[in-house]
């Protein structure tokens, strides 16, 4: 007899799924029992928070969404956290729980695990939370989760399944899966109208924001067939390529930026929220957008959220700029000395001014990380080196700077996600940027990295306590409390969980342990202390 749980695995493998995160228990073990007929991987984190972040990291770089096999009641609360995250930064991630027997749900009778509605727990970090009550709707649900994924705003998607219907006979279930819809195209007389705009406009200005991440080539042809100076999305870094004649980087929140934006006279948005932490990360309100707009996304909420638009494109950002290249006639022959590019060079070298002396360490370690592993996938947490990377950092392709510094920004994120990342991208060197109070949520994740064998790069920066945190409470005269916690030895911590671990002296140093770790057959963690003499060029 064939179960819902092995329908479940099947179906998934059908789909392309190579890897689920999970942590068994009592009410899950029945999804388990079909996996050794497939050839998808099962990777154990020691938190489901891990599992979620994991899934997480391994979306972003792979494209493909993450899967994670979740426990009734209290797994579900440890990776809302981690849904939360994805939902914010809009990261194709499957959550398949299990939930108790169906004449048991929301008659608080005590059982184990038990939720008045788990479903309606997360319904606020995900696309859809559905309760599978028969294991015929199961090929109908997994069609709706993965329409989601590729053909609308990626995020997370939940899936419960009562204990009883995981383990009910399900040899009968029709195998067809539904095909997957095509992503929208644009109206055509929305393009029109955006390109009569844009060929009126003498100072043009292009905002690219995550949603264009798969669409390099076209946002390239098309900020140059506009001339268009171009800022981006810390989740859009790398889409123009680093050194780009055109390029603002992701620093739309400093004043230079800002001036340049106000002095456009048609701003054209691409696959980006126009959100608080990409474009006011200084929180001062001061962000503005004066001059005609047009945006084009493909979320239809998300059109005039923040600042409503003159021109709102629903489409695909590949197929809206084919479509807006098409119609300009675009030729290319870019001139790396046109007025646009000049405009945007004058901007870079009011921006270099601006850098302060603080950053100045951060910014020689991320370019030693990038020089010596120029291939190399970042997965960042909230920690004073990702901070500054952020406006520093110019990535050479996309989908290799990542952190959670930004939208939903919570701690602990950096470890697991790049474990997610290695996992998939195996051939690429993967760098865990995180701080010594960022990795004490997930350090146990070490564990984890051993034992699927993901030799990760995990880099500390340690300056002993909440410091980013603790500065700001300074600059405002507000007692230091809770910040200064304690510090344990992260070397013998790594080493005990089976890593190579060493401390930094220098940055010829730093070079040599990276290179190191890079062959290494485990992960390895470098501690960089903030306080370090050669950080300050003494």
């Amino acid at each position: 007899m064939l179960t819902c749980g092995e329908l479940l695995v099947e179906l998934l493998e059908a789909y392309g799924v190579d890897t689920v995160f999970g942590i068994p228990g009592v009410h899950t073990v029945e999804l388990y029992r079909g996996l050794p007929a497939t050839q998808i991987k099962h990777i154990t984190p020691r938190h489901e928070q891990g599992a979620g972040f994991m899934a997480d990291g391994y979306a972003r770089v792979s494209g493909k969404p993450g899967v994670c096999f979740i426990i009734t009641g209290p797994g579900m609360t440890n990776i809302a956290t981690a849904m939360g995250q994805a939902y914010g930064d809009s990261v194709p991630m499957l959550v398949v729980s299990s939930v108790n027997n169906t004449e048991q749900l929301a008659m608080g009778g005590g059982r184990l695990h038990e939720l008045p509605s788990q479903s309606n727990l997360v319904s606020g970090v995900a696309a859809f939370s559905h309760t599978l009550m028969r294991p015929d709707e199961l090929p109908v649900v997994l069609s709706r989760a993965f329409a989601v994924f590729n053909s609308a705003r990626p995020r997370p998607v939940h899936i419960e399944i009562p204990i009883n219907v995981i383990t009910a006979p399900a040899d009968h279930v029709k195998r067809k899966l539904g095909a997957l819809p095509s992503r929208p195209a644009p109206c055509p007389e929305a393009i029109l109208q955006a390109v009569q705009m844009l060929k009126a406009a003498q100072r043009p200005l292009v905002l690219l924001g995550g949603g264009t991440a798969n669409a390099s080539a076209e946002a390239i042809r098309l900020v140059e067939a506009l001339d268009a100076p171009t800022a981006y999305t810390i989740n859009a870094k790398g889409v123009l390529p680093k050194g780009h004649p055109l390029a603002l980087g992701s620093n739309q929140s400093l004043v230079p930026v800002r001036e340049l934006v106000l002095q456009s006279d048609v701003v054209l948005a691409i696959g980006t929220e126009l959100g608080e932490t990409d474009y006011d990360g200084v929180f001062d309100g001061n962000f503005r957008i004066e001059s005609q707009l047009i945006r084009i996304d493909i979320d239809a909420e998300q059109l005039n959220r923040n600042f409503p638009a003159d021109v709102a494109i629903l489409s695909d950002a590949r197929m809206a700029m084919q479509a807006l290249l098409v119609a300009l006639g675009a030729r290319g022959g870019f001139n790396p000395g046109s007025p646009g590019a000049q405009r945007a060079g004058q901007v870079r070298s009011q921006l270099e001014e601006l850098i302060p002396d603080a950053w100045r360490g951060q910014q020689r370690v991320l370019q030693v990380l990038q020089q010596t592993l120029p291939e190399l996938i970042i997965a960042g947490d909230s920690t004073q080196p990702v901070y500054s990377g952020n406006f520093l950092y110019e990535a050479t392709q996309p989908r290799t700077w990542f952190n959670s510094s930004t939208g939903y920004g919570t701690l602990g994120y950096g470890l697991p996600a790049a474990i997610g990342a290695k996992l998939a991208a195996p051939e690429r060197p993967v760098v865990a940027l995180i701080g010594d109070g960022g990795i004490q949520f997930t350090l146990p994740e070490l564990a984890s990295a051993v034992e699927a064998q993901a030799p990760i790069i995990v880099l500390l920066w340690n300056n002993s306590g909440y410091g980013e945190i603790k500065r700001y409470m300074e600059d405002r005269d507000i007692p230091t409390i809770g910040v200064d916690i304690y510090t344990p030895d992260f070397l013998a911590l790594a080493k005990g969980f089976g890593c190579h671990a060493a401390r930094a002296e220098s940055f010829v140093h730093l070079r040599e342990l990276l290179l190191s770790a890079v062959q290494a057959d485990r992960p390895t963690l470098i501690e960089v202390q903030e306080s370090a003499t050669f950080l300050s060029g003494k």
